[in-house]
């Protein structure tokens, strides 16, 4: 399994492109594998006949495990032993999820009650809430009957609802003092929808953020109407000039990146009790995909480019989202993220931060409105094109006087952007 980013520790089997006797080449893809930021191919590395397959399908793999064993003299052995048994495994293994049925009584369930249960496990058995006495019905296909991950995960995957569980006997005392609310499902009519990989995802990094970062929330209104007006006016010549269109995010993440300058401790990471203020400054766009969940991809060191660059790193990583292409090194290494809900027709938002960072901002929707403005002659109404900017930060580092400067600093950006900005 190779190293595909520098957080990434493991990856999950997807797919795999060969089978046990295949012959493939040198950087013809093997192995289709997802981690917890993208999907990659994973090419073979030489050429020859594929000897022995490790994994299966959806098992979780560390990065640095071998996948696979090719012979590299190319000599593909009439069912070879390792073959037979790599087959036989496959056969179990189906068994074993065919014969899960939709609903299950766990007191007529064979249960290992001396069965060793990793913190690991019941990490996971937490998250899906899942009791101990159903842990210990799912066979264990480790040294010993143990418990693996993989065993756990086959598992959920044909788990039915709704599960018949044991009564928590009076021994047993609850984790808290308020009962879980009954989901009232209906058999026939309400339909479960199992939550993919990247969700999953998704929501465990929103629960880890929010139990990690006091989360305050700050907002103001800024006036864009100049920025407007030479946005409409000048994204046609910017199109013809440099093959790229002119969207508001280019500018956002300009306004960013110079407010960043100005105030450095809004860039920082939390470790234990140290604050990593951080030189570079790479700006996290969260990004909506086709199937509905979010993605981060990075336009990197943002302050050191101008705004004709930061369109075309805005739009290839917009484009790259969107037909799912993006690489690991496009997502990687943010160190301050926007969202622009306004997108969606929101007014404004309450963005979770994006951790290890330490703020979010989020950028409403530009809307017309009456204001009242001041001329040379005096009070006036007028029709001005407003937006809300809403800046969530990590209270434990940054203070309402460091949150709320640095938003007026990005808001008054926005307000002064030079119209004569040539493009």
């Amino acid at each position: 399994m190779p190293k595909m980013g520098e957080s990434i520790t493991e990856a999950t089997i997807i797919n795999w492109l060969k089978n046990v006797g295949d012959y493939i080449q040198a950087e013809e893809t093997l192995v289709e594998v997802a981690t917890d930021k993208v999907d990659n191919d994973v090419p073979s590395p030489v050429s020859g006949v594929i000897t022995e397959i490790r994994f299966h399908k959806n098992d979780i793999v560390e990065v640095g495990t071998v996948l696979a064993l090719i012979d590299t003299n190319g000599v593909q052995e009439a069912r070879s032993q390792k073959q037979e048994v790599f087959e036989k495994n496959i056969v179990s293994s189906n068994a074993v999820e065919v014969q899960q049925p939709e609903t299950r009584n766990l007191k007529l369930e064979t249960r290992n009650t001396h069965a060793f249960i990793s913190p690991l496990i019941i990490s996971i058995a937490q998250k899906e809430n899942l009791s101990i006495e159903e842990l210990q019905t799912i066979p264990g296909s480790g040294t010993d009957g143990r418990l693996q991950k993989s065993d756990v995960f086959n598992y959920l995957k044909n788990r039915k609802y709704p599960l018949k569980s044991i009564p928590t006997t009076n021994n047993q005392q609850p984790t808290t003092s308020f009962p879980k609310p009954k989901i009232n499902f209906v058999e026939g009519k309400d339909i479960i929808i199992e939550m993919d990989r990247m969700r999953k995802m998704i929501a465990d990094h929103m629960v880890y953020s929010k139990q990690t970062s006091p989360h305050v929330t700050s907002y103001i209104e800024v006036d864009v109407t100049n920025l407007v007006n030479w946005r409409n006016k000048n994204k046609d010549k910017f199109q013809e000039k440099h093959n790229e269109k002119l969207t508001f995010t280019p500018v956002f993440v300009q306004a960013v990146a110079k407010a960043i300058v100005d105030f450095p401790l809004i860039n920082v990471s939390v470790d234990d009790k140290n604050i990593i203020v951080h030189n570079d400054i790479n700006i996290g766009m969260a990004t909506a995909l086709p199937s509905g969940n979010l993605i981060v991809p990075v336009v990197k060191n943002a302050n050191e480019k101008d705004l004709v660059a930061l369109a075309k790193d805005v739009n290839t990583l917009a484009d790259a989202s969107r037909n799912n292409k993006l690489k690991p090194e496009q997502i990687q290494g943010s160190t301050f993220t926007i969202s622009n809900v306004g997108t969606f027709g929101s007014l404004m938002g309450t963005p979770i931060i994006n951790q290890p960072e330490v703020a979010i901002l989020a950028l409403g929707i530009i809307k017309k409105r009456p204001e009242v403005i001041t001329t040379e002659k005096g009070d006036e109404i007028a029709i001005r094109s407003m937006m809300y900017l809403s800046l969530s930060f990590d209270h434990r580092v940054v203070d309402g006087f460091l949150g709320g400067s640095f938003l007026r600093k990005v808001g008054d950006y926005l307000e002064q952007f030079d119209t004569n900005t040539t493009i």
